[in-house]
């Protein structure tokens, strides 16, 4: 009889005796190398040494190279619509509903600017690995339902324009919000202003909260100062 082929571990003398946790430290790590270098200069040698697993343990989560980077992708867009979950908005009135789901993204990007580095990279790739994925088309579809489910009930409530897209609002919102990561450090170096500052970020989100409201909200529905 044939020996059984060795777990991926045993081969590369790292043991595990969690799985689950091996693997989201490997997307953890994998995460960072892919934001910092694309998915062509990623190094999975460099992720196995970071995780102190092996290569062949990452294949055998993941598959290959591509598998790992679309898992990494599938966090990615995961922890942002996690976060939305959480807001339990659905209490707030449709204006601080909308306020806060505005603040939320803009908080969201500005602390996890390898989200922002991701979406970036699969735009090069013409989104053609996001295409495969049931899991981030899934995520959306709830993105997309929360933004509808407040839209409707602000229209109802007269204080909303009727006649917008939930899916042009979640552009919108999305825009102002990465806009704010994706070409910060040009903007600062263009035009001599730390637009990382804490200052200027606390300006930049309330006037991106103020453009999203004077958009959606009825001229006359704005709350005054």
């Amino acid at each position: 009889m044939a020996p059984k082929a060795a777990k991926p571990e045993a081969q590369s003398g790292v043991r595990t005796q969690d799985p689950e946790g091996t693997r989201h430290n490997i997307i953890e790590v994998a995460s960072e190398e892919f934001a910092l270098n694309g998915l062509s200069g990623a190094r999975i040698d460099e992720i196995a040494a970071r995780t102190r697993s092996s290569k062949r343990m990452i294949y055998y989560y993941f598959g290959d190279k591509e598998g790992l980077y679309l898992a990494v992708l599938e966090n990615a867009y995961r922890k942002v619509r996690e976060g939305e979950a959480k807001l339990d908005i659905g209490g707030l009135s449709p204006l601080d509903a909308l306020r806060r789901l505005v603040e939320f993204t803009f908080e969201h990007h500005h602390k996890h600017e390898d989200f922002i580095r991701m979406v970036m990279i699969e735009n090069i790739h013409h989104a053609e690995y996001l295409e495969k994925s049931k899991v981030i088309r899934q995520l959306n579809v709830t993105a997309i339902g929360t933004i509808e489910t407040l839209y409707e009930r602000g229209v109802a409530e007269g204080l909303f324009r009727p006649g917008l897209d939930p899916i042009e609002l979640h552009w919108q919102i999305s825009a102002l919000c990465f806009f704010n990561v994706s070409n910060r450090a040009t903007f600062s170096k263009l035009f001599g202003r730390d637009l990382s500052a804490p200052k200027v970020q606390a300006a930049l989100k309330r006037n991106s909260v103020d453009m999203v409201l004077r958009y959606i909200v009825r001229p006359e529905k704005l709350p005054t100062e």
